[in-house]
């Protein structure tokens, strides 16, 4: 079915990212919606780790120059675009000084996680939301891909709830066997100062929570592992939002 919008956030997506599952599906999935004709545009964190030089970033000006606030701090918000390389498709990439310079992902060079992971993602979340607002660009399918963007529905359904900009958007969600972490113990007040409250997650703040959590706010949840681990393929068991296997490329648009 074509001419569709179709959105993809993601953390990770090739050749941006290499080696993963994660990375290469997303980037095969993108490519064949927009080869199929659909209107595809993919938005992912500019992390330290990706050369601006190389994959020929720039500065989107009418789009930067917003905040975001966070627990009460404005943070700037900076647009960045590429097209994906050898390819008509363009990248939108979420950055900011605070968050994004550094060149590790979400751990340090001891293996600690970075203390501001959760206003990370929730900077991301925001960031991408009204980026997407300010393009005028509506969303036919909103397909999540990673842990940060599991935020993004979280807040759809909450912050932004009377906001009708969104209201059509199917939201699917792609689960994956990401590397656990906790999250900062003070983040239920963060989201709190965005009147959001009451998550089952805030009782014990993890990455994996967190996803687990997000399935009550989306449309479908697919595998984007074809095995989940324990506590991921006991959520995908358990969750009432409709469902699907590992789905393989050729069959994406499928699901959409």
């Amino acid at each position: 079915m074509p001419n569709q919008k179709i959105l993809y956030i993601t953390t990770e997506m090739y050749p941006y990212q290499e080696d993963t599952n994660m990375a290469a599906l997303v980037n095969k999935m993108a490519l064949k919606m927009h080869n199929e004709g659909n209107d595809v545009r993919v938005f992912m964190p500019r992390f330290g780790q990706i050369s601006e030089r190389k994959f020929q970033l720039h500065e989107v000006i009418r789009l930067s120059g917003m905040n975001i606030i966070i627990n009460d701090l404005d943070q700037p918000l900076i647009i960045k675009v590429a097209s994906l390389p050898g390819e008509r498709l363009q990248v939108y990439f979420i950055d900011n000084e605070e968050y994004f310079k550094r060149k590790q992902y979400y751990v340090d060079d001891e293996g600690n996680p970075f203390a501001d992971n959760d206003e990370r993602a929730i900077f991301f979340a925001r960031g991408v939301i009204e980026t997407i607002k300010k393009l005028n660009w509506v969303p036919d399918v909103i397909h999540l891909n990673g842990w940060m963007s599991s935020f993004v529905p979280i807040y759809l359904k909450t912050y932004y709830e009377s906001d009708t900009y969104f209201k059509d958007a199917k939201i699917v969600l792609s689960l994956y066997n990401e590397k656990d972490a906790n999250l900062d113990k003070n983040i239920a007040e963060k989201l709190t100062f965005d009147n959001i409250s009451g998550l089952k997650a805030l009782d014990n703040p993890t990455i994996k929570n967190f996803v687990i959590e997000s399935m009550n706010y989306v449309d479908m949840v697919v595998k984007g592992d074809e095995f989940l681990d324990a506590d991921l393929d006991k959520g995908f068991n358990e969750t009432t939002t409709s469902k699907s296997e590992y789905v393989d490329v050729d069959s994406i648009n499928q699901l959409y």
